[in-house]
Order: C-alpha cells, then sequence, then structure tokens
C-alpha cells in the first residue's frame, strides 16, 4: 500500500504544486504572471507560492481577452523582459502580439513567429511557461494535484506511438469518421512537467496530442478526410460552451468544407468566417506581412490537431481548458496547428466523446490507441506498484 501512496500528491496546495512540482521553480528566477481581474484569486496564490520559493515574481492584470483581441502593450514588453517562467492566467485568452504578426520574429534556422510568447518558448527555447485559458477556481481545486508520475508515464507511452507512423483513422458513436495523415509529425504532450526551458504547457495538464500533415485543396486524397462529429464540446469566438445539438464537419483535403447542425453549427462557421475575413483585412492594413492574409484565410479551416485526453480528474463542464484533457475523449482543432506549418488567427478546439483511435505504421502494422473511449495502454508505474504490494 505504501508504494501505492507514494504515486498521489495530495498534501500541497494547487499553486504549491504548480510552483514545486510543475514548474520546479528555483530561487531567484524571474517570474512574471499575466491575470485577469476574473482570475486573480489563482494569479495571487502562485505569486505568493513563487515569492516562497524565491523566486522574483511580477504579476500583472490586463482587461479579459477574446480570441482576435490583443495582448496589452504592458504585457508584450514584460515578455520582452525574457523570464525565466512566464504564466498566462487568462479568463480566455493571453491576447495576440500585434508588432509580431507584422514583422515576425525570425529564427536562426528560419522558423518565424508571429508572437513573442511562442518565439520565446519554441524559438530560443530560454522560457518555460504555464497557460490557462478559461481556468476556474473550481477547476483549479480539482485538477491540478493529480498524481505526475503516472500522467508522465501514460503520455510518454501513447505519444511514442506515434513514431513511425503514417495515419490514423478517428471513428465515435456520435458518426465521427476520419483519416489523419501524421507521417513525419511527432507527437507531443502535456504532462504537466515544465521544468525545463522550452517546456510548457497548460493547467490543468494531461493530453497526447499531434498536428495532422497539411493537405493540399487542389490535391484529392491530402490531408484529413472524412467526418467529425463534435457532441461534447466546442470553442467558439465568443467562448465555450457544452454542444447540445451536435456539429457535423466535413473534411476534404485537410479542411473543412461544410458546417452542419444548428445554433452551435452556426457559432462555429461565423467564427470561422471572422478569421477568414480579419486575416485578409489585417493584410491590408499591413498587420500581416505581404501574402500571408491569404494563408491564414486558408488555415482558419485547417484542422490542426488532435488530441487524447488523459487527465483523470477532469470532466466535461463546457470550459475547453478542461474539457479536452478529459478521459474517453479525444478533440480536433480547426485552425493553427503546432508544426508552424499552418499559421491562422483561430485554434477552436472541439470535443468527441468515446472515440476509437487506431494508428497505422509504415510497415501496415496498426495499434489501437482508444476503444470505445478505453485507454489501450498498460500503465507501468502502477504494474511496478502493485507488484510491490502483492510481493
Amino acid at each position: 500500500m505504501n508504494s501505492m501512496k507514494s504515486l498521489l500528491n495530495k498534501n500541497a496546495t494547487p499553486a504549491q504544486t504548480v510552483i514545486s512540482t510543475v514548474c520546479k521553480i528555483a530561487k531567484g528566477e524571474k517570474v512574471v504572471i499575466v491575470a485577469n481581474p476574473e482570475t486573480n484569486l489563482i494569479a495571487q496564490d502562485i505569486y505568493t507560492e513563487a515569492l516562497a520559493a524565491g523566486a522574483h515574481p511580477t504579476l500583472i492584470y490586463q482587461p479579459a481577452k477574446k480570441s482576435m483581441d490583443s495582448a496589452e502593450p504592458a504585457v508584450i514588453g514584460a515578455l520582452k523582459s525574457e523570464p525565466d517562467v512566464f504564466f498566462s492566467i487568462s479568463h480566455v485568452k493571453l491576447g495576440k502580439d500585434p508588432e509580431a504578426a507584422a514583422n515576425p520574429y525570425k529564427t536562426e534556422d528560419g522558423r518565424t513567429f508571429d508572437h513573442i510568447f511562442d518565439y520565446l518558448l519554441d524559438g530560443k527555447k530560454t522560457m518555460r511557461a504555464v497557460w490557462t485559458p478559461g481556468l476556474t477556481k473550481d477547476m483549479f481545486d480539482r485538477t491540478v494535484n493529480i498524481d505526475y508520475t503516472l500522467l508522465a508515464d501514460r503520455c510518454a507511452k501513447l505519444g511514442k506511438k506515434y513514431d513511425n507512423a503514417v495515419s490514423v483513422h478517428v471513428t465515435a458513436p456520435g458518426g465521427t469518421d476520419i483519416t489523419v495523415p501524421v507521417e513525419g509529425r511527432k507527437g507531443l504532450f502535456d504532462d504537466g512537467d515544465f521544468s525545463k526551458p522550452g517546456s510548457g504547457g497548460n493547467i490543468p495538464a494531461g493530453e497526447v496530442f499531434i498536428s495532422p500533415v497539411v493537405g493540399d485543396p487542389k490535391v484529392d486524397g491530402s490531408g484529413c478526410n472524412g467526418t467529425i462529429v463534435f457532441d461534447g464540446s466546442m470553442t467558439f469566438g465568443d467562448g465555450d460552451s457544452i454542444i447540445k445539438t451536435p456539429i457535423e464537419v466535413t473534411v476534404k483535403n485537410g479542411f473543412v468544407q461544410q458546417v452542419k447542425g444548428a445554433e452551435e453549427a452556426k457559432r462555429l462557421l461565423a467564427t470561422i468566417e471572422d478569421a477568414e475575413t480579419k486575416a485578409v483585412k489585417m493584410e491590408k492594413e499591413g498587420k500581416l506581412p505581404a501574402g500571408q492574409g491569404e494563408i491564414y484565410k486558408r488555415n482558419a479551416r485547417n484542422i490542426g490537431e488532435l488530441g487524447i485526453g488523459l487527465n483523470p480528474a477532469a470532466t466535461i463542464t463546457g470550459n475547453m481548458l478542461e474539457d479536452e484533457k478529459a478521459f474517453r475523449t479525444c478533440h480536433f482543432a480547426i485552425g493553427q496547428n503546432y508544426d508552424g506549418d499552418a499559421p491562422s488567427l483561430i485554434h477552436l478546439d472541439g470535443v468527441v466523446r468515446n472515440p476509437t483511435i487506431v494508428i497505422t505504421y509504415k510497415d501496415g502494422s496498426t495499434f489501437t490507441a482508444l476503444e470505445n473511449g478505453e485507454l489501450k495502454i498498460q500503465d507501468s508505474i502502477l504494474k511496478k506498484a502493485m507488484g510491490a504490494i502483492k510481493s
């Protein structure tokens, strides 16, 4: 029994867990926390614990930002100070970086970044970060103190299952039936270990995800092809919601062709069309480099992510930050991806319940990651613990 107990972390407060276990903040580190009035209690807790750890935290408030809004100049300025650790404790979003959108940051290997946050985290890899779009005090209290050793084990195992994969077939009782090309892509994961420069993710943590190969509208059979039926929850331009009437999305050659359903479908389509219109407008206004407006417009319909939820404390509540981490679900994102070759103004996650996910490899073999929502990987940590108990 002692071996099982050692896997659990129930003694620390959620803020202490984030500072000591998730980020492993050390004495003397520079920490910037950006929050909104709606998230002040969580932000203050994190500030207090960072201070107690001997770090040098700074807490900044800005008004809540929606998907298309820009961050306040002071927030961008705080990022330019290049902190060791950055927390975006956001009611909705951190906000865009208009300066970088017009003049992207570039790395020595030629990659471009339209936000200084992404440049420091993924480009220079000098910063580690936590971002929490939509985090509530209730969610923070329920979903943070989990077994991160077990989560890391599951994420590593499932993420590795994408090695040498060529495609993923996702089906679900709600009507989802789509093939996702992933050859050459890496499985990524949010395992709650943000202790090294260049690492970061959500709180609550707990998902494995991958960016599908980007399709070509002119090449038949390229990209994702099939139907996604969102029947859990969805991110819209005006916020997240539990889906009352399923949204049926037809995908061809990697891009959304048709959106069918009721009011939720109309909200989704309106958000996509708004991103398309604004992308073209931003280029005309010089807010995007020449030629980028059409690229951003096209990618507003791109399938940018396939993710699998792995946080045992998460449930579907109508808040995507938690919903996409829930067991027995997968999620797809419409818009920008994580590999940097499909920039867009949006990244709209939608949850599918009880999926079956089958990965196909170059040699023709397959692996079923989920079957009707049930995770099909072995937990070596628990297996060792149970073996110790029996012995």
